[in-house]
């Protein structure tokens, strides 16, 4: 199988702070990682290749030090990382976004699945995976917590609802994202750790794609933060104490009187 991991390079939750003139993240001084969500999809491509053989790709679109996550991906059991980097992508949104990653993929060529994490812990909108396989024009399954099966062209997927979840069947090539009961992403091995440090990442700008330079960064972004506030804190209720029977009389009198 050939497989492609999409990650992302995310603030430290703990560390989240915001530009209030720019709208946009502070990254300087700032701890990255993985995004949590995306760990699990690097830990579900190695666990494929390992049980019908053949190559994880993990891509990544972000500034050149998201070089660092790759290597991480690489020392987890990834083969190989592609870095997506050019200052034409900056202000992408999920559709732009989107739209790169489908590009970059199309580069790398007959793919047979593509997994993405859930959604980024920076911004939260689950919208880039699903962009992806809409730009490829491909199927594609969402909350996934356990691949069933994958034989003759097709995968058997368990995917998460609100009710509980469903088996669906998709044609290949699909692209996946997946929720954290998938698995348990393993920790690097000493061995793994060498490899990523000796791995050489390809790095890709945006003249190394076939794309159309409209639909990239801002000027491809139909969607933008135009105000970053801090809800104000919320008044303190009001307490009942004493008898019961009194107290909600007067919880019942108090919503009326609001109410009205």
């Amino acid at each position: 199988m050939n497989i492609v991991v999409c990650i992302k390079q995310v603030p430290d939750t703990t560390q989240v702070r915001i530009d209030p003139v720019t709208n946009t993240l502070i990254r300087e001084g700032v701890q990255s990682i993985i995004n949590p969500f995306d760990v699990y999809a690097i830990e579900e491509g190695v666990r494929l290749k390992e049980r019908f053989g053949g190559k994880v790709t993990v891509i990544t679109m972000g500034p050149p030090q998201a070089e660092a996550v790759l290597r991480e991906s690489i020392s987890m059991g990834c083969d190989e990382g592609v870095l997506v980097s050019d200052r034409a992508f900056a202000g992408s949104d999920t559709l732009a976004t989107g739209y790169t990653l489908a590009r970059a993929i199309n580069k790398i060529k007959d793919v047979d699945m593509i997994i993405c994490g859930k959604q980024a812990s920076d911004g939260d909108t689950a919208q880039v995976g699903p962009g992806i396989a809409t730009q490829l024009d491909i199927p594609q399954v969402t909350y996934v917590k356990k691949i069933e099966e994958i034989a003759n062209g097709k995968a058997k997927i368990e995917r998460m609802t609100e009710e509980g979840f469903e088996i669906v069947e998709t044609s290949m090539p699909c692209l996946i994202t997946v929720v954290k009961e998938i698995n348990e992403p393993r920790i690097p091995s000493l061995k793994g750790r060498m490899a990523a440090k000796k791995a050489v990442i390809l790095a890709w700008k945006a003249i190394d794609l076939d794309i159309e330079e409209n639909r990239l960064g801002l000027t491809g972004s139909p969607t933008w933060v135009s105000k970053i506030f801090t809800p104000p804190p919320r008044p303190k209720g009001q307490m009942f104490e004493g008898d019961p029977e009194e107290s909600a009389t007067n919880l019942v009198d108090l919503l009326k009187n609001h109410i009205g």
